[in-house]
């Protein structure tokens, strides 16, 4: 219950103190490449339930229908996505996930139906047993997982057989060792990296 609240609090207040920001940023994905804003896609939450997940475009519109991993310097993003993706601000609209009740602030990355079926069924129990996150220890550790991907022979395979494996089982993790000063932390550790702290 603390930490839902937490999340109703930080969220509204969040969106309200960064809409600056997300107004200047929705005018230069206009200004940059044709297309809307906002890029949704399914993702699976809590329970194996899924929802559209909110994030600001950083793609070429019609273009972000290709693979669902991204790849070193995939040309399907944009100039301003390639900002917004590097200090990860396409993410912050997230927050409206986070008071719609879909996501949580620190929790599991929420994945796309295709992954989760590869879950092992343990794993994916308890994954999917709290609301999925902006941030979690996973994000975190693979916070360049695009360039990790780019440096395999295979990025699919690499995706699928290591570093999805490993990002479970930091989120399953997660889960066991959950709290709200747990939390705290991860979220100080999130701004610390993306602000090069």
């Amino acid at each position: 219950m603390a930490k839902r609240a937490f999340d109703l609090v930080v969220s509204a207040l969040g969106l309200v103190l960064l809409s600056p920001l997300l107004l200047a940023a929705a005018a230069w994905i206009r200004l940059d490449s044709p297309g809307p804003v906002f890029y949704r896609q399914v993702r699976v939450g809590r329970h194996g339930t899924t929802f559209r997940i909110h994030k600001l475009r950083t793609m070429r519109h019609g273009r972000a229908a290709g693979p669902q991993i991204t790849v070193g310097d995939d040309d399907r993003i944009t100039r301003a996505g390639r900002f917004l993706r590097q200090y990860k601000l396409d993410e912050l609209v997230q927050l409206i996930d986070v008071l719609r009740g879909d996501m949580s602030l620190v929790g599991p990355r929420p994945e796309v139906p295709r992954y989760v079926a590869m879950y092992p069924e343990e794993l994916r129990d308890k994954v999917l047993s709290v609301r999925p996150g902006i941030t979690d220890p996973a994000s975190i550790a693979y916070r360049d997982e695009a360039g990790v991907l780019a440096a395999a022979a295979d990025p699919e395979h690499e995706y699928v057989h290591v570093v999805m494996p490993a990002k479970l089982r930091l989120a399953a993790r997660y889960v066991d060792e959950a709290s709200l000063a747990t939390d705290l932390r991860l979220i100080g550790r999130t701004l610390r990296i993306v602000f090069g702290a």
